[in-house]
C-alpha cells in the first residue's frame, strides 16, 4: 500500500520540477492545501443533501404552494392490463411492429396506443411542485456561494509568491470544500433527481468539475480554481431563477430572466472563460512554472469544460430562436416530460397529417417549461 501511495503522489506528476511536497508543508507563517483536507467533503456532501431535504420540505414547498403551484403530475394513462404488462415487463418504448400487434389485439388505433405509452412514461415523472423545489434549492445555494465567492475574491492576494507556493487562505479553503461537497451531492443525487435527456452529459460535467476542483486544490492552483467556480455560479443563479419563474407560470419574468441568463452564460463561458482564464492557465502559467504532467491533465479538463459550454450554448441559442418565433420560452430541449411531437417526428408524413387532425390538444401535456443550462449545469 505504501508503494502505491508513493507512486500516486509522485512529485514529478503533481508538481513543477523545482517544487517538492516539502515546500508545501504547513508552517507557522503560511498554510498550503493538503490532499487530506478534501476528505472532509464526503461527510459534508451527505450533510448538504440532508439540508436540501429539509429545505425542500419546509421552505421550498410552502413557497411553491403559496405561488399556487400544484402537486399534480402529468396526465395519467387509463388503466389497461395488457398495455401495463407490456410496459412493465417488455418495453417502455414499443417499436412499430409491436404497436401494430397491440392495435389489432385491443382494437385501438396505433396513435392511441402511442399516446398511452407516452402518458404512462410521463406518469413516473415528478410533478411541477417537485421540480420547483429542486430549482429553489439550487438557486438558494448558488446565490449564497456566488455572493460569498465574489466577496472574498475581491481581497485575494498572492502573498508575493508564485504558484504553487501561494499560501492558502481560510476563505479559499472553505470555498473549495463547500463547492466540492455540493458537486459530490449532485453527482449522487442525480440518480434520484429528475432524469433528463442530457443525463450522461450532466454526469460527465459533474465528474469534470469534481476532478478540476480536486486537481487544482492538490497542486495549489486554487486561485485559478476559485475564478472558474465563481464564473460558473454566476449563470447558474439566473438559470434556476428562470426555471422557478417558469414553473410558477410567470411567463414575462421567465422571459426576462432567460434573456439575462443567456447573455451571462454565453459571454462568461464562451468569452471570459477562454479569453481570460484559459489564456492564463495555458500560456501565462507555461511561462511562470512550465508544463508538468498534472498541468496537462488540469488544462485538458478545462478544455473539456469549454466543449460542454459550447454544447449548452447551442441549446440556449436554439431555445432563444424558438422563443422569438413563439413569443415565449416554453420548451426545454432536455425536458423530462415528453410531448406528442416527440413521437410525431418519427411518424411518416401521412400519419402526421392524420394525427394533426385527430389530436389537436396533445401539446397541452407536452411541456414542463424546464430551461436549458449547466446544470444545464446544472450546473457548469
Amino acid at each position: 500500500m505504501a508503494g502505491i501511495l508513493a507512486w500516486f503522489w509522485n512529485e514529478r506528476f503533481w508538481l513543477p520540477h523545482n517544487v517538492t511536497w516539502a515546500d508545501l508543508k504547513n508552517t507557522d507563517e503560511a498554510t498550503f492545501p493538503q490532499a487530506e483536507d478534501l476528505y472532509l467533503a464526503f461527510p459534508l456532501a451527505l450533510g448538504i443533501f440532508m439540508i436540501r431535504l429539509v429545505f425542500e420540505r419546509f421552505i421550498a414547498k410552502p413557497c411553491a404552494l403559496g405561488l399556487k403551484i400544484q402537486a399534480n403530475g402529468p396526465q395519467k394513462a387509463q388503466p389497461n392490463a395488457i398495455l401495463e404488462k407490456v410496459f412493465t415487463s417488455i418495453t417502455k418504448h414499443p417499436d412499430e411492429k409491436r404497436l401494430e400487434g397491440l392495435s389489432k389485439q385491443l382494437d385501438w388505433d396505433v396513435r392511441t396506443i402511442q399516446r398511452w405509452f407516452r402518458h404512462r412514461r410521463n406518469q413516473e415523472k415528478p410533478s411541477t411542485l417537485t421540480r420547483f423545489c429542486e430549482s429553489m434549492w439550487r438557486f438558494t445555494f448558488y446565490l449564497y456561494i456566488f455572493t460569498y465567492g465574489v466577496r472574498f475574491l475581491k481581497k485575494v492576494r498572492g502573498g508575493g509568491r508564485l504558484p504553487p507556493r501561494t499560501p492558502l487562505t481560510m476563505d479559499i479553503h472553505y470555498y473549495y470544500i463547500v463547492e466540492l461537497s455540493f458537486y459530490l451531492s449532485l453527482l449522487f443525487s442525480q440518480f434520484t433527481d429528475i432524469r433528463r435527456k442530457d443525463f450522461l452529459i450532466m454526469f460527465l460535467h459533474h465528474l469534470v468539475t469534481i476532478s478540476l476542483i480536486t486537481f487544482s486544490y492538490v497542486n495549489n492552483m486554487a486561485r485559478v480554481g476559485t475564478l472558474v467556480i465563481c464564473l460558473h455560479d454566476a449563470a447558474d443563479v439566473l438559470m434556476e431563477a428562470a426555471k422557478m419563474a417558469n414553473y410558477a407560470k410567470c411567463q414575462r419574468l421567465c422571459n426576462v430572466i432567460f434573456v439575462m441568463f443567456a447573455l451571462v452564460f454565453i459571454s462568461s463561458r464562451l468569452g471570459v472563460y477562454p479569453i481570460w482564464i484559459l489564456n492564463s492557465t495555458l500560456f501565462e502559467s507555461w511561462e511562470i512554472v512550465g508544463p508538468f504532467p498534472s498541468w496537462w491533465v488540469f488544462n485538458v479538463l478545462l478544455l473539456l469544460l469549454l466543449l460542454l459550454h459550447s454544447f449548452w450554448s447551442y441549446l440556449i441559442v436554439r431555445i432563444a430562436c424558438r422563443a422569438v418565433s413563439r413569443g415565449k420560452v416554453s420548451k426545454d430541449d432536455r425536458s423530462d416530460i415528453e410531448s406528442s411531437s416527440d413521437e410525431e417526428e418519427g411518424s411518416p408524413p401521412t400519419q402526421k397529417l392524420h394525427n394533426s387532425a385527430t389530436n389537436g390538444t396533445s401539446g397541452a401535456n407536452g411541456t414542463n417549461g424546464y430551461l436549458s443550462g449547466p446544470s444545464c449545469r446544472d450546473e457548469h
